[in-house]
């Protein structure tokens, strides 16, 4: 069983920006804990990050063959992507977007997710128990699926 993770813009800044909002570890902890978690589940995993939009379109494109499930926090995308928006779709695999923050107590145009219909579930506001989360939730729907 292999999951990809996507990462979006900025997330490469992760223990240095904002960190009353986006918490204190960086992205590389945050992969250290979601590959903790799946070893123990025997999953294996490709972490990505990208602050460029056309890439995170070719790596879940290119993940229809080789990924059964795509985990994916595409931050401010979330919110403008109808590119993601397509792709996701397109690719037909279980997706689970997540996020750090609550982004519904956050300003308004964070509200809204263009991803989110297309995506089998949301799980956001744990900060980086969000990613372990998103794993479990992108586990549990491979496995009712096979």
């Amino acid at each position: 069983m292999k999951i990809l993770f996507l990462n979006g813009p900025n997330l490469n800044l992760l223990g240095q920006r904002e960190p009353e909002t986006y918490g204190r570890l960086t992205l590389g902890e945050i992969e250290g804990l979601v590959r903790k978690k799946a070893a123990e589940l025997g999953v294996e995993i490709d972490f990505r990050q990208s602050n460029h939009e056309g890439e995170l379109v070719t790596w879940i494109q290119e993940g229809r063959t080789t990924f059964q499930a795509i985990v994916i926090n595409a931050a401010a995308y979330t919110h403008t992507s109808i590119a993601l928006r397509d792709a996701i779709s397109a690719a037909g695999l279980p997706t689970v977007e997540i996020h750090l923050s609550n982004t519904h107590a956050r300003e308004s145009f964070r509200h809204h997710s263009l991803i989110a219909p297309v995506c089998s579930g949301v799980i956001l506001g744990f900060g980086a128990q969000s990613y372990v989360l998103g794993l479990l939730a992108a586990f549990n729907i491979i496995g009712v699926s096979k």
